[in-house]
């Protein structure tokens, strides 16, 4: 059967859409940089056969293109491919400061990733029908000072995004996650004023994007394509004045 390649899989959200789409029976190739938490996944999910851990880092064109024909010689195809990799910590610090190799790690590790592997995925997805997932954030929509980086390099995943839908339609589907405050810090536990803001009443947890990732890769999604789903407990919609 075909699988879906889940870039930065090996843990936080990306970790989370793996385990998701493993316990509803679909295979999954992890495509992540970090040895350790490919080593703590691989012993985690043991000598299963419906997966693959791969070291990868998806700004480096030759290793994704050697990653991917991997994981379609292993599965035979591709049916799903979720763009989740990329450098977590938003702040880059004054723009005064910000140095123009800093700016490219950013670009590189979200959007430049996400690109080769889209355009190295897309003849295998094509062929299957499958589709994509980016996984941005609300940062690509709002700002705290000193984002410039991450915020840049999200908002053009999203604008990448409907530009592939467009052009890739109607073989494949791509749509975009808007995560807000996710919680993948095993070491942190939000107290209720973190919970309390939300109008959901908590904080994220990484199975809130995993189910909608999941979702929009499978049939039930077949006519929703170029769209941004905002998952954040509706704190974008939230009024927000100093007191």
């Amino acid at each position: 059967m075909s699988a879906v390649v889940v870039t930065g899989g090996a843990g936080g959200i990306g970790r989370a859409v793996v385990l998701r789409l493993l316990a509803q029976g679909d295979p999954v190739a992890v495509f992540d940089r970090d040895d350790a938490a490919c080593q703590a996944l691989e012993t985690e999910l043991g000598d299963r056969t419906d997966v693959q851990v791969l070291r990868c880092d998806v700004a480096d064109e030759d290793q994704v293109g050697t990653c991917v024909q991997m994981t379609t010689t292993r599965f035979g195809g591709l049916q799903g491919l979720v763009n989740n990799a990329g450098i977590s910590n938003p702040l880059s610090g004054p723009i005064e400061e910000l140095t123009l190799a800093d700016w490219y790690r950013w670009q590189d590790s979200h959007l430049t990733g996400a690109f080769l592997m889209s355009r190295s995925c897309v003849p295998h997805l094509r062929a299957t029908g499958g589709a994509i997932v980016n996984i941005g954030s609300t940062r690509a929509l709002q700002s705290e000072p000193h984002c410039e980086a991450y915020a840049a390099a999200k908002g053009g995943l999203a604008a990448l995004t409907h530009a592939l839908a467009v052009s890739l339609g109607p073989d494949v589907r791509v749509n975009c996650l808007h995560p807000g405050w996710i919680n993948t810090d095993p070491d942190y536990e939000p107290d209720a004023t973190d919970h309390g803001q939300h109008p959901a009443g908590r904080v994220g947890e990484p199975g809130d994007v995993a189910s909608v990732a999941a979702w929009l890769l499978g049939p039930e999604a077949g006519f929703v394509t170029g769209q941004e789903w905002t998952i954040d407990g509706g704190m974008s919609r939230r009024m927000q004045y100093a007191d």
